[in-house]
């Protein structure tokens, strides 16, 4: 799936346009380092990670490739927040999982070449650690559906289905209150029971068409890349070893690939026992962090949604229609002249509309503006802001405190006191 990624994203010009194209680029927080590395050095990135991202699926060199796909990708998505998606973070942390793992010693090239590598039989572990990732994907995507908006005011779905009312065969029911509530209610169940559903044996079956059903519709309906593919095919992680051996001894038939590839003699796995403890204290260490991380938003004031202190990396996935307009302004406090700024001479349609709801992103533009009045040779520059945000259709309200210097706030952990707190209207 992968692979598939980094072709679509090449052929349909998106790293030119996500990349190359803007004058800057919104860095996260403690990882300013990370830039692009000029327009040839991006599609090298690129190329690196989609034959990486080959090789891990043929299992040709895994370990190194598994690395060095990790490595790529990562470095990609830190780049640039405006770009962030859960299913990207998602990725990294598989990629990170699949490093040490022992994917590639069965049914691979790499074994192919050396069959004498084989294993054929693992820790449990090794399965439970990627099927409790999916798990705590979908439960705090569930978990963060349980609010007033999505369950009882049916929004964002009742803004974004109502476009969708020309469809063919489904589009009469798209503008109906009702469907959005029903679709709400659904996505939280959904969400909060599905990897229940998936470790029992006996609903596995059902479970797994729910989840192409919600993830085909998901896709239909709101155009969201790779991630409802990615999600069919890695959550079939919960099916048995069984249903996993049918499935390679039928792909060996078809491609008339050797016996001894699909079906080795038992071979276990082995590993230094100092090795071991190290990789589960490093497992128990990176579960404890995606366990409470999502609830980081509780040491911060105000509402979630509107300030967002808290709100990425902790699968709150689709759950706000939120749209704002910033303006910017630069006083040089000599001579008290002012004058605005104009975020497009510097930023891509994509940046300046996800810029325009999000308070750091806000920050670091002002902070580059304050950069570039600076070079030009006025030393002493006021950046201020005023800006709306509409939350889930709600009134356009004012967002920033437009009395605030932004030039001279520094991004951190703690809460950003120039946010406005949220007026209900």
């Amino acid at each position: 799936m992968m692979f598939a990624g980094t072709l679509r994203f090449a052929l349909n010009g998106w790293i030119e346009s996500l990349y190359n194209t803007p004058k800057f680029h919104f860095t996260y927080y403690g990882f300013d380092w990370v830039k692009v590395p000029g327009a040839m050095g991006m599609y090298l990135l690129f190329f690196i990670m989609g034959i990486s991202a080959l090789g891990i699926a043929l299992g040709y060199k895994y370990r190194w490739s598994a690395v060095l796909f990790f490595l790529t990708f990562t470095y990609i998505e830190l780049i640039d927040k405006s770009t962030y998606l859960n299913h990207y973070y998602f990725v990294s942390i598989l990629a990170a999982l699949l490093i040490f793992s022992p994917a590639g010693r069965y049914f691979s090239i790499d074994i192919w070449q050396k069959p004498e590598h084989t294993i054929t039989q693992i820790p449990r572990y090794f399965i439970g650690i990627i099927q409790l990732q999916l798990g705590i994907v979908y439960f705090f995507a569930g978990l963060a559906k349980l609010n007033q908006d999505w369950l009882f005011e049916a929004m964002p779905l009742r803004i974004w289905l109502q476009p969708h009312s020309e469809m063919p065969i489904i589009g009469y029911f798209m503008d109906k209150t009702w469907v959005a509530y029903v679709f709400s209610w659904f996505g939280a169940l959904y969400d909060l029971s599905i990897p229940f559903l998936l470790l029992n044996k006996k609903t596995r079956g059902i479970a797994y068409i729910f989840v192409i059903t919600f993830h085909v519709l998901t896709y239909v309906l709101f155009q969201i890349g790779l991630f409802p593919f990615i999600m069919i095919l890695c959550t079939l992680i919960f099916f048995s070893e069984q249903f996993h051996k049918k499935v390679l001894y039928t792909i060996a038939n078809i491609f008339k690939f050797p016996k001894t590839l699909s079906q080795p003699s038992l071979r276990h796995w082995t590993t230094n026992t100092l090795k071991n403890r190290v990789f589960l204290g490093a497992l128990l260490l990176h579960f404890t962090v995606q366990l409470l991380f999502p609830f980081r938003y509780l040491l911060y004031p105000g509402q979630l949604f509107w300030t967002e202190e808290g709100f990425r990396f902790s699968w709150r996935v689709m759950l706000m229609e939120k749209a704002g307009k910033a303006f910017f302004y630069v006083t040089d406090e000599n001579t008290k002249a002012k004058a605005e700024v104009i975020p497009s001479d510097y930023l891509t349609a994509n940046q300046e509309k996800m810029m325009a709801t999000q308070p750091d992103m806000i920050l670091q533009f002002a902070h580059f503006i304050k950069r570039e009045y600076e070079q030009k040779g006025i030393q002493h520059v006021k950046v201020t802001v005023d800006s709306y945000v509409s939350l889930n259709g709600g009134g356009s309200r004012r967002f920033i405190d437009s009395s605030i210097d932004l030039g001279r706030e520094h991004d951190s952990w703690q809460h950003k006191r120039w946010i406005l707190p949220y007026s209900q209207q």
